[in-house]
């Protein structure tokens, strides 16, 4: 694949604890990316090893090193790694070299020759064990058949996103998991290709069965934002009404057996129910145009980045 030396890439690798992983990881980006001009930005979030000082004292022009001023998580240290990207293209990556930048180059054809917005992997073979391949599987198939959208491994951390699509894309809670659904819902032409997978290189995985947990609160969370993010109190509201109109038929019903049938109704539990109708119909109502306030709120007023950066260094110790 011959290179496109005109374009400047950027490659956004969030790290955790990947002291032993990362000067190899740097080795391997070089090599994958001979003739292309691009930067290798590493955003440290709260390291508790050394691994702050293994990239400073790669001493390497090409590579950035964000610090974080505590640990956020690794969907905020992509994104402020994203944010702080300036490339025409953005790669990301996980930092504990199961992802293989030899395959940056082929994705990158797609994406520049073929007019693809993001060009996500699909790992081969997978080196995981099954405590990360079960929950893994689970989540893919409850976002396919939740949200529609086929793609058939969210989890692959290597990813190819244009620049446009990657500054647009707003990452919260666990929501990297999701990042390329994120950028289908901002319109993004989406192309899966394989790609190698390895064993990890050094270090201990973050992730656990309990991310199945997070995967199905935040997969609501996403199934709200596809359908009703911007006009909330269509769901809300129309629940609404419905529970106000049930509670009045019951009500009106209620009224016609107190009149009509002279029958006692202060002690029947369908009355009950009839006045909670009504009252939570016109909760739900309320919180609908509650949402729809707050909504307008965030897209007109929202500048504010839910991360904060300790410093930034170029090359070396140097901020």
């Amino acid at each position: 694949m011959q290179p496109i030396t005109p374009l400047l890439l950027s490659v956004v690798v969030p790290l955790y604890n990947e002291e032993d992983n990362v000067a190899l990881l740097t080795q391997k980006i070089h090599e994958s990316l001979v003739g292309y001009s691009y930067q290798i930005i590493y955003v440290d979030d709260f390291s508790k090893d050394n691994t702050r000082k293994v990239v400073q004292n790669l001493k390497d022009d090409k590579v950035h090193l964000v610090e974080l001023k505590k640990n956020y998580g690794q969907s905020l240290a992509l994104a402020a790694g994203l944010d702080y990207a300036e490339g025409d293209y953005i790669i990301t990556m996980d930092g504990d070299l199961q992802n293989d930048p030899s395959d940056i180059p082929q994705m990158l054809h797609f994406a520049v020759n073929e007019g693809y917005d993001v060009v996500t992997g699909i790992r081969q073979k997978r080196k995981d064990s099954l405590v990360k391949k079960i929950p893994s599987k689970i989540a893919n198939f409850l976002v396919r058949r939740v949200t529609k959208l086929n793609i058939k491994d969210n989890g692959c951390a290597l990813k190819v996103f244009t620049k446009d699509i990657a500054k647009e894309l707003n990452l919260y809670g666990e929501m990297h998991r999701f990042i390329t659904l994120l950028a289908h819902l901002e319109g993004a032409q989406i192309k899966q290709v394989p790609v190698k997978h390895h064993a990890r290189h050094a270090g201990v995985s973050k992730y656990g069965l309990e991310r199945v947990f997070k995967v199905v609160a935040d997969m609501m969370l996403l199934l709200f934002i596809r359908k009703y993010f911007q006009r909330p109190i269509h769901l809300f509201g129309i629940f609404g009404v419905l529970l106000i109109i049930l509670g009045i038929f019951i009500n009106i019903y209620l009224l016609i057996v107190k009149l009509g049938l002279g029958e006692d109704i202060g002690t029947r539990p369908l009355l009950m129910f009839g006045m909670m109708f009504i009252l939570a119909g016109i909760q739900l109502f309320t919180i609908g145009i509650v949402m729809e306030l707050l909504i307008r709120t965030y897209y007109e007023s929202q500048q504010k980045r839910p991360y904060r950066i300790k410093k930034v260094s170029v090359g070396g110790p140097t901020s």
